[in-house]
């Protein structure tokens, strides 16, 4: 089912005006003033007034869109020079027929005879070799007829590459580009570094990315050996062949060292979404990652889960913004009438009566004390219900809403709950213990800890309410893990060593463990430059390497075509690094919290929330319906046709799609991403649901339809009254302890999990310098073989502070 997207749920940046949040209160507004703001009203309304878009969210694009993606504009004159390396070298071994009449065999045999002329001195000669097999994995489109065939054709030929062990030969060609000492130095002499620069590099990967791309797409139609071959290249990517490192690892080496300008010439959007089609073949995507926490759960002995998430958000229908804020703001500058005044002071409690009715599950609380009001309380009190009633006609008049009932308060056996509501509502042991707490602090003076099942002493409600509290109990994953944690910190000696299972996930996260800070530095670095609302700066890092020609443009057209190409680039590269980080954020939380929590705390001490919300501050309508795309330049179109000249109409016009995949899919990405970092994180809190009691009554008062749109979409907790503000956990001055007691427990889990020594903790240590030196270790027999990635890694790479060396010593 296809999930319908408004386009307008993107609002326009705020003009500092404080339109909405209370500002201006009581003051009288212009005829003129009135006029200008109908006037802004009726653009808000046109831009809002957009067709829905039939927007399917899921791991990627169609298969050709991601295929097009991997090439920039400024490549397309490669396909020939491919296509002409190809044919030359297959006319001397092949005479008068085709690659596509071969027998396989006869293709296997051409296969093996490349890959033996890939063993050359001459690097010009390689390189030939190499774009030949670059044009046997786009398709060999020279004999197709259609973009249809041109895809078949090129699955069929990774495939048949893969079987043949090329992958295997390109990534000893990687390693040598990557350890190309002379290439980098010669770029960093340069001033201006452009596509030339880096001809072998992206002709290596973009074998590799067609590669994975076209055997981690699955059909019913794939025969056993290409099932076998799937599984078989999924596992080699995943774990460490010939003790080498995962491959995703050198990628994000890679990373790193473009990022610290080692190697500027490096294709970087090549590099991120080749990284990010290896994370999601090796790890799985999102449908994957649901059947792992389905059994996972059933592993640890858990219920089930209540609904498939995918599918819940796939039949969730979006809500447009609400056109009404300007009329609103306008209301709130002029005073209300004189007769809006009459008889609204009121006591507190009928305040909060008030304000309980806007709830929608109409959920009251029968056990607040009517306190005596101050003077000052009292005329608050008085402001907010004349706010408080405007916002009741609005909600009323909202379809979405319906009416609180006029009834009487029923009890929690009688309340209606409405019907529609998304997700089923959760109640973690936490809510309940708190809950608890404060019903006996009331009722009996004295609490008992985290016992939730005596209640004596508490009226039948409370017993009404903890019962309704416990049937929606929801027990996560995470909480299992912590107090296994916990457990295991206890009791190290009793409970023996914990065993932890070597899958695709714990290997990558192994891997990473030690350098990655500077990964989420350097993959943050690269989307704050990729960022439409970012701006040049002297010493941002240069992303635009594989994608700027080495003759700058001369005319018009030229120039226009470039900047198009650019601005695909950049949103490109956004797509895939807001893809990466969140495929990591998932599978490490499901494989154990601690290391979700890990790569969040980087995030964050690398500024990564206020990078996102800088990315939001923009036209997100504009940005999701950008058209910096060129049709009959996307691949594989612009190879099975010559290409047209093109003129100032054809760049303009785009494609004909209403909206950009690339760029909405980002949005949600990032949006996804800022939802993971910040809950249960009061100390990170941005995101609005969870921000709404920060904001304060007035703003929520001022921005009513929003609340409700909201409050139709997210998950509730039966006790969490964020639209209130009401939480205690909401007071500011232990937002450092709490980050400082996660942090804690994280290094204490990565200490005993992958710091521990290979002896037993107790066993004696020997302190003589020339005795240790002097012992003989065994080492692998192939030990050589990665010797030297390891020195690169751990030694060379990593920054030595002599001077503190000498302060400490």
């Amino acid at each position: 089912m296809e999930d319908p997207v408004a386009p307008g749920s993107g609002s326009q940046p705020s003009n500092g005006n404080g339109n909405g949040n209370g500002g201006g209160k009581g003051k009288q507004v212009s005829p003129k003033g009135r006029e200008a703001f109908r006037s802004q009203r009726r653009e808000s309304e046109g831009s809002v007034d957009c067709p829905t878009l039939e927007f399917e969210y899921g791991d990627a694009d169609g298969h050709a869109a991601e295929l097009s993606e991997l090439y920039s504009y400024t490549e397309n004159l490669e396909f020939t020079t491919n296509r002409r390396c190809f044919e030359e070298d297959f006319k001397t071994q092949v005479q008068g027929r085709e690659w596509l009449e071969l027998e396989e065999d006869a293709q296997k045999t051409y296969v093996m005879g490349l890959l033996d002329r890939l063993e050359v001195v001459s690097r010009e000669r390689r390189l030939k070799v190499a774009r030949a097999v670059l044009y046997l994995a786009q398709g060999t489109f020279g004999e197709c007829d259609s973009e249809v065939d041109v895809l078949h054709w090129s699955r069929y030929n990774c495939f048949l590459l893969y079987q043949m062990g090329t992958f295997s030969a390109f990534l000893e060609l990687l390693h040598m580009e990557i350890d190309n000492s002379q290439a980098c130095s010669s770029a960093l002499r340069k001033p201006a570094i452009s596509i030339a620069d880096s001809t072998e590099l992206r002709v290596l990967l973009s074998v590799m990315y067609l590669m994975v791309e076209n055997i981690r797409l699955e059909r019913e139609t794939d025969s056993c050996a290409w099932r076998t071959a799937r599984e078989t290249f999924r596992t080699e990517l995943s774990f460490s062949m010939h003790n080498e490192e995962p491959f995703a690892l050198l990628l994000f080496s890679m990373v790193t060292k473009f990022c610290s300008g080692l190697a500027p010439h490096f294709p970087i959007k090549k590099v991120l979404l080749l990284l990010w089609k290896v994370i999601m073949f090796t790890l799985g995507g999102f449908e994957h990652l649901q059947a792992l926490k389905v059994q996972k759960r059933a592993e640890l002995g858990l219920p089930p889960l209540a609904e498939d998430s995918i599918q819940v958000v796939k039949s969730m229908r979006a809500a447009s913004p609400p056109s009404y804020t300007l009329d609103l703001g306008e209301s709130q500058l002029a005073p209300p009438p004189p007769s809006k005044l009459r008889g609204r002071r009121g006591s507190r409690r009928q305040l909060l009566t008030k304000q309980d009715s806007l709830d929608i599950y109409n959920e009251r609380d029968l056990f607040k004390t009517e306190e005596p009001a101050t003077e000052e309380e009292e005329e608050s009190a008085g402001d907010g219900e004349r706010n408080l009633d405007g916002e009741l006609d609005l909600l009323e008049q909202d379809p979405l809403v319906p009416p609180p009932p006029s009834q009487a308060p029923l009890s929690a056996e009688h309340v209606a709950f409405p019907k529609g509501l998304p997700w089923a509502p959760k109640v973690r042991q936490k809510d309940i213990e708190h809950f608890l707490e404060l019903s006996r602090n009331k009722f009996i003076g004295f609490t008992l800890g985290q016992d939730t099942d005596t209640l004596v002493g508490l009226p039948r409600p409370i017993h009404e309410s903890v019962k309704t509290l416990k049937q929606h109990k929801y027990i996560s994953i995470a909480d299992v893990q912590i107090k296994n944690e916990e457990e295991l910190e206890k009791c190290p000696m009793s409970l023996g060593e914990e065993v932890v299972p070597e899958t695709p996930c714990e290997i990558l996260y192994q891997g990473m463990l030690y350098s990655l800070p500077q990964y989420m530095i350097a993959l943050l670095k690269i989307l704050l430059a990729a960022a439409p609302t970012s701006k040049a700066k002297t010493d941002s890092i240069n992303i635009l390497a594989d994608v700027l020609p080495e003759e700058m443009p001369i005319t018009v057209l030229q120039s226009m075509k470039l900047g198009i190409d650019v601005n695909r680039h950049k949103e490109i590269i956004v797509k895939s690094i807001s893809a990466l980080l969140l495929l990591l954020l998932k599978h490490f939380k499901l494989n154990h919290i601690y290391q979700f929590e890990y790569v969040s705390q980087h995030l964050v001490f690398a500024n990564c929330i206020p990078l996102i919300l800088k990315f939001f501050n923009q036209n997100i309508l504009s940005y999701i319906t950008a058209k910096n795309s060129i049709s009959v330049l996307d691949y594989p179109c612009c190879t099975i046709q010559d290409l047209p000249e093109l003129t100032t109409e054809s760049l303009e016009a785009g494609d004909n799609n209403q909206f950009c995949w690339r760029n909405l899919f980002s949005c949600i990405n990032l949006l996804r991403l800022l939802n993971k970092l910040t809950k249960w994180k009061h100390s990170r809190t941005m995101l609005l649901k969870i921000q709404t009691k920060y904001l304060g009554r007035q703003w929520r008062k001022s921005n009513m339809k929003t609340m409700s749109a909201i409050y139709q979409k997210v998950r509730h907790r039966m006790n969490d009254d964020w639209a209130y503000g009401n939480d205690i956990d909401a007071r500011p001055w232990d937002f450092q302890a709490e980050e400082c007691t996660l942090r804690a427990n994280i290094e204490a889990f990565n200490s005993r999990r992958y710091d521990r020594p290979q002896d037993s903790e107790f066993s004696p240590v020997d302190n003589c310098l020339q005795s240790v030196l002097g012992q003989r270790l065994d080492l692998p027999e192939d030990f050589h073989y990665s010797y030297e990635i390891w020195l690169e890694r751990e030694v060379f790479s990593q920054p030595i502070c002599w001077e503190e060396l000498l302060q400490n010593h």
